[in-house]
């Protein structure tokens, strides 16, 4: 092996490419490699839960032969890992729940297939919160999973193994999933980059709670999606994962994502936004995301801090909880969705707090839940509207970078500390999903500096419905221009 152990460590997909097309590194070398520091130092992390280095290193030799015989795919020898709901035949999907710790599923999700297809070797699966409901990543099962960039604190959720997973150099691409900011939140807190797709765009078969059961928001508001240290590495993945099921849409259909709009930050007109009516936006990511809007201007990018076409925040939110709520209901036992049902017809009529629409949203019946979806189109509707006028916005991934590890119980009753003011946790996580969630639009989670502490800052670009390639290459854009990726100060070798 020649290539040098940092590039394995932290190299992009297309860098461990060209090392492997070279022979500078064979796919059983590069592999080896990533085993060995996943041994050495996930002992602290925690973030590779399920793993499968068997069949692993069985993929990694037929790689070595397929490349040997000139064979090019797209991720040909790449190790790559994946969140732990998709279903990989012989692992376990558990979600979280310790009941299902024996469920094993006899077939790959769609996702893991065509990853497969184009040559990627699965390590193994990644932690996640119990039933994906937290912004941080801890289960009976497995334990908790901590931040490469400071142990005592929450790598985000619900893909937070995977966002910890790159930050600690075990892989240059995760695939996780997006409902409530759970690729765009983990991002943030490890310093990576992630794409919450266009809603639709990639499709959900074989990501469902054991033991088949449908996934609670599909085709609503759940996306999967790819985790990656690069720009360029999240559109190519995104191009091999995205595209309509054969069993479903791909009888009629197929993918055509139009280019970006601007190849140039010069090109781009963009709406800053870094603060919210409804929640606090904590200094360090205000201030940072201040300071990047001038970078963008500095660099020829129209910049605006406002705008009159911007869909009023606060009701976006409301309407966002709600459909998270109804969105996520399936997953409750009887007596819980009773008791949320109970909580909500409780409610004041006029209290238009966010605990309370959320409340309302477990127990909405269809009748409610139309009404409600018709406001959500209105909102689709002005979103389109804007990008009429900017090809992306700019906004907060969190309120505030990664925090300090809290399981407290119960839940609801959890408070975060935003510039020494304390606020529902469940609110302040949850808010910055929307717009994107609520709309299905894409969004990509790039990092952008980092706090006085060292802490990552990132930001969410928001775009077009299906202008994937735009929100991807303006991020690109951004990384170039401003810097990107950097490894954890503690993780930088091999040792």
């Amino acid at each position: 092996m020649t290539a040098d152990a940092a590039d394995l460590d932290y190299g992009s997909i297309g860098a461990l490419l060209s090392a492997l097309h070279a022979r500078k590194v064979s796919a059983s070398e590069l592999l080896a490699h990533t085993i060995a520091r996943i041994e050495a130092l996930d002992g602290r992390i925690n973030a590779i839960i399920v793993r499968d280095f068997d069949r692993a290193r069985e993929a990694a030799r037929a790689a070595d032969a397929a490349l040997g015989r000139g064979e090019r795919l797209p991720l040909l020898g790449i190790p790559v890992t994946l969140k732990e709901p998709f279903n990989v035949a012989g692992l376990p999907t558990t979600w979280g729940f310790p009941h299902f710790r024996d469920f094993m599923p006899a077939d790959d999700a769609l996702v893991v297939s065509r990853l497969k297809a184009a040559g990627a070797i699965i390590i193994g699966k990644t932690n996640i919160p119990i039933g994906l409901r937290d912004f941080q990543s801890y289960n009976d099962i497995h334990g908790t999973t901590n931040n490469p960039w400071d142990l005592g604190r929450s790598p985000g959720g619900s893909s937070g193994g995977s966002g910890a997973a790159l930050a600690a150099g075990f892989g240059p691409l995760s695939i996780g999933s997006d409902i409530g900011g759970s690729i765009r939140v983990p991002a943030h807190f490890c310093g990576v980059f992630g794409h919450k797709p266009s809603l639709g765009l990639v499709p959900l078969r074989g990501y469902s709670l054991p033991p088949a059961l449908p996934v609670p928001g599909q085709g609503d508001l759940a996306v999967v999606g790819p985790m990656a240290r690069s720009a360029s590495d999240l559109a190519l993945a995104l191009d091999v994962i995205a595209g309509p099921d054969a069993t479903r849409d791909g009888i009629g259909y197929r993918l055509a994502l139009p280019a970006p709009r601007h190849d140039h930050l010069k090109g781009f007109s963009i709406l800053v936004i870094n603060t919210h009516p409804l929640m606090a936006t904590g200094d360090a990511v205000r201030s940072a995301i201040g300071r990047l809007a001038d970078r963008l201007g500095k660099s020829g990018a129209r910049v605006a801090r406002a705008s009159t076409s911007l869909p009023d925040l606060a009701d976006s939110a409301r309407l966002y909880m709600k459909l998270l709520n109804a969105a996520r209901s399936p997953r409750l036992t009887p007596a819980a969705l009773a008791e949320a049902q109970g909580v909500a017809a409780a409610l004041a009529p006029d209290d238009r707090s966010l605990q309370a629409e959320r409340a309302r949203g477990w127990g909405m019946i269809h009748r409610d839940w139309l009404a409600t979806d018709a406001a959500r189109l209105q909102l689709q509707q002005k979103w389109y509207q804007l990008f009429r006028e900017f090809d992306a916005v700019i906004y907060p991934a969190a309120a505030v970078p990664a925090f300090p590890h809290d399981h407290s119980e119960p839940f609801d009753a959890r408070q975060l500390d935003i510039d020494g003011k304390l606020h529902p946790y469940s609110d302040a996580c949850f808010i910055w999903a929307d717009p994107a969630s609520t709309c299905g639009l894409p969004a990509t989670a790039v990092p952008i500096e980092r706090t006085t502490s060292g802490l990552p800052v990132g930001v969410q670009i928001i775009g077009p419905y299906l202008e994937d390639r735009t929100t991807i290459a303006l991020a690109g854009l951004i990384e170039r221009e401003f810097g990107g990726f950097v490894p954890p100060p503690a993780l930088q070798s091999s040792k």
